[in-house]
């Protein structure tokens, strides 16, 4: 009976400790509110696994723990901040990745045995002439920390003209825009901005002569078919980053989230709308213009098929001829802080990797040829 006294007691007290919690941190659970049985992330990785362990094959179980762990950031630096940033950074053990490049695989000649048939005609052109050197945007700087070093930077401060000195961002993304190739002067469109990381990338060049932004919060397709008939054949560079499955946020985020219930038809028009897009940015392009296609998704249905497909769609229905552009030039300067998908016959892409969780980013660059 003593000690039946004493728990009630006892209970009474912790109930009571109660009144010294902030109300912020009070939770009651409501009774009427039942947790969703499979969220989103849930039916997300199911999909991933079902479709990348045929795709990747023996790296899906590496790429797949990468995913689910926190991802690794880069420092977009601003040219326009007035404060010694970089300097800053590599004192924390940073480098810039834009500079830090493996030069011997830069110097070193692809071997004969790897020169596949594939590859050879990503190589030369339809007229059988070898393709210019790879060129790449200047002036764009990432800091990242080492391989396999988890450091999360600080958050940027304002200078005294209120600019941040750099922008947190994957540093997969900036690849694109590095291989967009922005030189002095060109009109350059970035087709699906939002949010606008890559645009703020691409301002760092300090030599466009005109950028146009296309803004996602309006229906892009509808806007797309009235946009195309007036500025078709107009710019020197074209990105066209695509909405996609984003694979790391699904997996991560249930809000917002494609592979929720209610975005079945919306997920499975992805592929559709992405030709789409492609397709108004190739025409966009003026002949001998070069056009930037890239998702942040391993699925092979948003990257390579939907590039074919463009490929194919521009030259019977548009008289368009595209040529592929070699960017194996690109991942051998690059290979010492991302880790590239091995034999894609088609674009290049960056799959996540726990000593460089960077990712996953493809792809693919095209030339206009007429």
């Amino acid at each position: 009976m003593a000690l039946l006294v004493d728990s009630r007691l006892l209970m009474r007290r912790v109930r009571d400790l109660r009144c010294l919690t902030p109300r912020r941190h009070r939770v009651k659970e409501k009774w009427a509110v039942t947790r969703t049985k499979h969220p989103p992330t849930s039916l997300a990785l199911q999909h991933f696994d079902a479709t990348y362990s045929i795709q990747l094959g023996k790296l899906w179980p590496s790429v797949r723990v990468a995913l689910l762990s926190e991802r690794k950031y880069g420092a977009l630096l601003n040219n326009f901040s007035h404060d010694a940033v970089l300097a800053g950074l590599e004192a924390q053990g940073c480098r810039d990745f834009t500079s830090d490049t493996d030069t011997e695989a830069q110097t070193s000649e692809v071997s004969t045995e790897e020169e596949s048939s594939c590859v050879s005609m990503k190589k030369s052109g339809a007229d059988g002439q070898q393709l210019p050197p790879l060129q790449l945007s200047p002036h764009i700087k990432c800091s990242v920390f080492p391989r396999a070093d988890i450091t999360r930077f600080k958050p940027a401060r304002p200078d005294m003209c209120g600019l941040l000195g750099y922008y947190l961002m994957d540093a997969a993304s900036v690849l694109p825009c590095l291989a967009l190739g922005v030189q002095e002067g060109h009109n350059v469109l970035d087709l699906c901005a939002a949010p606008g990381g890559k645009t703020l990338a691409l301002l760092q060049t300090q030599c466009i002569g005109f950028l146009c932004v296309n803004d996602s919060s309006v229906s892009r397709t509808l806007r797309l078919k009235k946009w195309g008939e007036i500025e078709r054949d107009t710019f020197d560079r074209v990105l066209v980053d695509v909405p996609c499955t984003t694979d790391r946020h699904s997996l991560m985020e249930d809000d917002n989230n494609i592979f929720s219930k209610n975005r079945t038809g919306e997920r499975r028009k992805l592929p559709q709308l992405q030709l789409e897009l492609l397709l108004a940015g190739i025409e966009a392009a003026c002949p001998g213009g070069e056009i930037v296609y890239s998702t942040c998704t391993l699925s092979q249905t948003q990257n390579l098929s939907v590039v074919e497909q463009a490929i194919y769609l521009a030259r019977e229905k548009h008289g368009i001829n595209l040529q592929v552009v070699d960017l194996r030039p690109l991942t051998r300067m690059f290979r010492k802080t991302f880790h590239f998908a091995p034999d894609l016959h088609l674009g290049e892409m960056v799959i996540p990797h726990l000593a460089a969780n960077f990712g996953p980013i493809y792809m693919c660059k095209l030339r206009r040829l007429t």
